[in-house]
């Protein structure tokens, strides 16, 4: 038998949360002096500890930790709650991932500040272009809110294209607006080019995209979640030589390999004198 401290140690857990065990009827003590009080505990129920401790861990409720140690909790039960933790720990590992790619993206700005480059801006007309496309709306136009949005809309358009034997013949266009909603909603146009007949279904529409008279352009290289400081190097580029922006950037997918890191998107921003 071991004391309080003891098992403590040998459980790698605090004495005080041992006493919670208790008092919740967790882990109960093997043996209580009755004289004392003294709590001592067996080695046997580290295997216990070992479960609580493990069920906590990924996020279970006293309850639920409870109710599957004393197995009130049939396996299939198990099974499905700790799919559903599972998943939900990866849906956090996902945002967290997504979070520290928008933080570098923002130091990478903030490091690069009076060091912008302005030989990689070109001014351009860009031609009309057919395309078809699907659209939906983002809650803002920061990269967390697009990318969830536009992903999906591609391999939708891209199943739907498929099923109407339509084949693309040119690069992914996207492109944005004001959503009529307002509040800072932005409708998400996820296009790519193609020579089809004009439609305008509500299971897909081809619509061509006007030329813009004068755009400033600037090739960014890696994901389009990393885009800020690329962004940014073409707004410092437009104010710092007599334009202003007129609308949001289109943004042509150049290259898209299965590596994210290897994608190649022109930025191009409709501009205006000033």
């Amino acid at each position: 038998m071991f004391t309080i401290g003891d098992f403590a140690r040998h459980g790698r857990v605090s004495v005080r949360m041992l006493r919670h065990y208790d008092a919740t009827g967790l882990l109960r003590p093997a043996h209580v002096d009755p004289a004392t009080g003294y709590r001592y505990y067996s080695a046997a129920q580290l295997s216990r500890l070992n479960r609580v401790i493990a069920l906590k861990e990924l996020g279970f409720t006293l309850q639920q930790v409870r109710d599957i140690v004393d197995e009130k909790v049939g396996t299939e039960e198990l099974r499905g709650m700790l799919r559903l933790r599972r998943a939900e720990l990866e849906a956090t590992v996902a945002a967290v991932a997504a979070r520290l790619v928008q933080v570098e993206a923002r130091l990478r700005s903030i490091e690069s500040e009076g060091h912008m480059p302005t030989n990689d801006v070109v001014i351009k007309e860009t031609p009309a272009v057919r395309v078809a496309e699907l659209t939906a709306t983002a809650g803002g136009f920061d990269p967390r809110d697009i990318g969830p949005v536009i992903s999906p809309l591609y391999d939708e358009l891209f199943r739907r294209l498929d099923a109407a034997g339509i084949t693309p013949t040119g690069p992914g266009v996207a492109y944005y607006e004001d959503a009529p909603e307002g509040g800072g909603a932005i409708t998400v146009h996820a296009a790519v080019q193609v020579t089809a007949p004009l439609r305008d279904g509500e299971d897909l529409r081809i619509l061509d995209l006007p030329s813009v008279d004068r755009a400033a352009t600037i090739v960014h290289r890696g994901p389009m979640d990393a885009v800020v400081p690329t962004a940014q190097a073409l707004a410092h580029w437009i104010d710092g030589n007599g334009y202003r922006s007129s609308g949001y950037p289109r943004e042509v997918n150049l290259e898209c390999p299965e590596n994210r890191e290897e994608w190649v998107t022109e930025l191009q921003t409709p501009v205006v004198e000033v």
